[in-house]
């Protein structure tokens, strides 16, 4: 007899007269609701817009729903399309069965034809969601706990996951790789906020750092797993993809960190004005364009090419004033 275990739910629908509430996809859509509502408030912080990452979300989200499911279906085939299987199986997604892989890879194309379309850099946009997606992550791990899915070998822990018999599975305790997983995404997120913040990250490290972060749990995670999956050299698939994908995002963050040090300073510029903008220096250029035009000294400033200011009788030295700069981004 178990003294003590983490029970799993005898189903993972709410019925409300005809209309059926599935645990599954509430999880993936307040994960959603989680990711959207924290990266606007880190886009906000970022110099950016209020509204603009749910604008954009409006393409990722399809777009990574549609890749995760391909994912699980193409890597998972002999679940559907195998003889006894039925392939309309392959179009119930509230059952469960979306690829993390396939949603990142595919969730980034549709980001990308957001940002396309809004005028912004695609990895500033990925910096600023990075840690509200492994939230979202962490809380849609969830609906698998309500579909008795995403469990490990047996065992006799205190905090074993019951499973019930059923077509797949037998009854018995097992490791709650799910628990696993949804924790270790809670830990990312407090990874990449911390990381962020101590080191100013930019041009997409972040989010970097968040999938080489999520793909060192997945790979220990995925170990622990015992159902049925494809393995190569006696690897799971996926312990391969999270090796690969975790060497490809460390190389981004070593490279672009040589390449592109620093943070954007203009993540969402206004159109019509110039990058980093303020009233103070269109005011400048402004000045410059008109003391130009007349040829004459002023008491205007007046900016040369290369952004030093002169004024009048000066004999050209140039004087410290800001022209579209940090200062007057700041100010403004």
């Amino acid at each position: 007899m178990d003294l003590a275990y983490i029970p799993s739910p005898s189903t993972g629908v709410l019925h409300l007269g005809p209309v059926p509430l599935r645990a599954y996809a509430f999880c993936i859509i307040l994960g959603v609701f989680v990711a959207v509502w924290y990266g606007n408030k880190r886009w906000i912080a970022r110099g950016g817009k209020a509204g603009t990452v749910a604008d954009i979300a409006v393409w990722a989200v399809p777009f990574g729903l549609v890749g995760g499911r391909l994912y699980h279906v193409i890597t998972d085939y002999q679940l559907y399309f195998s003889e006894g299987e039925n392939w309309v199986d392959a179009f119930k997604i509230w059952e469960g069965g979306l690829g993390i892989w396939g949603a990142i890879a595919f969730g980034a194309v549709g980001a990308w034809i957001g940002c396309r379309r809004r005028g912004i850099p695609l990895p500033a946009y990925a910096d600023a969601i990075a840690p509200g997606i492994a939230f979202a992550q962490a809380i849609g791990r969830w609906g698998n706990w309500f579909n008795q899915e995403l469990y490990g070998r047996p065992t006799d822990l205190p905090w074993g996951l019951e499973i019930s018999a059923g077509a797949n599975r037998e009854a018995g305790v097992y490791h709650p790789t799910f628990l696993y997983e949804s924790l270790w995404c809670i830990g990312v997120a407090l990874l990449v906020i911390w990381a962020d913040r101590r080191f100013k990250l930019g041009h997409g490290r972040a989010f970097a750092l968040y999938v080489a972060a999520y793909c060192t749990g997945r790979a220990w995670i995925e170990y622990m797993r015992v159902d049925e999956a494809h393995h190569v050299l006696g690897l799971r698939l996926n312990v391969w993809t999270a090796i690969v994908v975790f060497v490809l995002a460390v190389a981004y963050i070593v490279i672009s960190s040589r390449l592109r040090p620093g943070r954007e300073e203009v993540v969402e510029p206004e159109r019509g004005k110039p990058v980093g903008g303020g009233k103070e220096s269109a005011e400048a250029e402004t000045d410059g364009e008109s003391d130009g035009e007349a040829g004459s000294g002023s008491d205007t400033d007046a900016e040369t090419g290369d952004g030093t200011a002169l004024r009048e009788g000066s004999e050209d030295a140039p004087v410290d004033a800001p022209a579209n700069g940090a200062e007057s981004a700041a100010k403004g």
